[in-house]
């Protein structure tokens, strides 16, 4: 791959791409606090069409909760030391990435070309959440359009705990290369705590994950059309509009719209 993914402490560019705003902060805001110039590309706006989470954050509007989101976002930047030039928003709908797979690759080859990052940092394909494994997708369908493209590292996400409907977070699914453990000092913790807590209409869900530790590792070839594990898939437990096998449908549609698409290096 040319670099490890310690090295990223090295002062490389590195570009994190998450799913929604706040996925970065729990999965690697410790690791983000030690880059030098990152950049952060947040694929959805965190707003749901279905009325109940902006319910639930007291806003009136998906419009309104979509702003209250990138405001919690800045927030956490900042937090880290990172002004809003650090940030890159391609808003798409939240729980409709898997649906614009192809249109959200197009727009993370441009990103790329344009930020240059010697590594990229997402989320692996577990089917924890359809947004995550479409950024994972994106993200690999991305650098595959690109000349020199930069290595693929993923933080830890969550999943389906041995198929079941119990989470799992701050692991990478069994199996599978376990990644390399970076502890977080007591300062790094706090700050990292406090970037946690700028999300307050997503506390129910952060409340759960662990601020002492991160883990990383280098992605591995994934086949996108075949099931990331055995037995349900953690989204498949709720109404999120898609099923795995659906899920799996559309990334076959967005390869196939891919390979037929021209793509000028």
């Amino acid at each position: 791959m040319g670099i490890s993914w310690q090295q990223l402490l090295a002062g490389a560019p590195v570009a994190i791409v998450a799913a929604h705003p706040d996925d970065e902060t729990v999965s690697a805001g410790g690791l983000l606090t030690c880059l030098t110039g990152p950049i952060v590309v947040t694929v959805t706006d965190g707003a749901p069409h279905d009325p109940g989470d902006r319910q639930r954050a007291g806003c009136a509007t998906r419009e309104e909760y979509a702003q209250l989101r990138r405001d919690e976002l800045r927030h956490a930047l900042a937090v880290a030391g990172l002004g809003p030039e650090h940030a890159c928003a391609l808003n798409l709908a939240d729980q409709e990435a898997s649906l614009e797979m192809a249109y959200l690759t197009l727009r993370l080859a441009d990103v790329l070309r344009e930020q240059r990052p010697a590594a990229v940092v997402t989320h692996p394909y577990e089917g924890g959440h359809p947004d995550h494994d479409a950024t994972a997708f994106a993200v690999h369908a991305a650098c595959a359009r690109i000349p020199d493209p930069p290595p693929v590292f993923e933080f830890c996400s969550y999943h389906a705990a041995d198929g079941k409907p119990q989470i799992e977070i701050g692991c990478f699914l069994p199996g599978g290369d376990r990644g390399d453990s970076l502890p977080l000092s007591a300062e790094a913790r706090e700050r990292k705590e406090r970037m946690i807590s700028c999300f307050s209409s997503q506390f129910h869900m952060l409340k759960n994950f662990p601020a002492e530790a991160e883990r990383f590792r280098i992605a591995p070839d994934y086949d996108f059309t075949a099931p990331p594990h055995t037995g349900k898939l953690f989204y498949e437990y709720f109404d999120w509009g898609v099923s795995g096998d659906l899920w799996r449908q559309l990334a076959g549609e967005a390869l196939r719209t891919l390979e037929g698409r021209s793509e000028s290096l």
